[in-house]
């Protein structure tokens, strides 16, 4: 299926996410207080993003994790809408809006708080890495 076909495929809040740079409202989203093991991945590409052994409850009303599970499928860019200055987070193949990325994460982890829109994700267990394609993904959670 390529890009446009799986675009049709999203609902309105996906689509606005992703496609439109919004976000979703806080804590009414589907992951944020989600914690069961696996990985999260681009709702567009299928591309693997984050995994829930890096989640963590930041208490901002959205997933958030302390950094991705494959980084060169992340990307960052300078974001200044809203009388803000922030990094914008980005699928690179896809080239969806994921969210944003702050420095006030656990600091022994890093520091990084990934903020992630849910709507942005799809989740992906554990019980069902190896028959979705995903089995490269299995001995991460042993």
């Amino acid at each position: 299926m390529n890009k446009d076909q799986r675009l049709k495929e999203l609902t309105q809040m996906q689509y606005y996410v992703t496609q439109q740079q919004g976000t979703e409202p806080p804590y009414q989203n589907e992951f944020d207080q989600h914690f069961e093991e696996g990985i999260y991945v681009d709702i567009v590409s299928g591309k693997p993003l984050f995994s829930s052994k890096d989640k963590y409850d930041a208490g901002c009303g959205w997933p958030a994790f302390t950094k991705p599970l494959d980084a060169p499928e992340v990307s960052e860019h300078v974001d200044s809408s809203h009388g803000m200055r922030r990094v914008e987070v980005r699928s690179k193949t896809a080239d969806s809006h994921l969210g944003h990325v702050f420095p006030d994460g656990p600091q022994q982890y890093g520091g990084l708080r990934y903020c992630i829109n849910s709507a942005a994700l799809r989740f992906i267990p554990v019980s069902k890495l190896q028959a979705e394609g995903y089995g490269e993904y299995v001995a991460y959670f042993k």
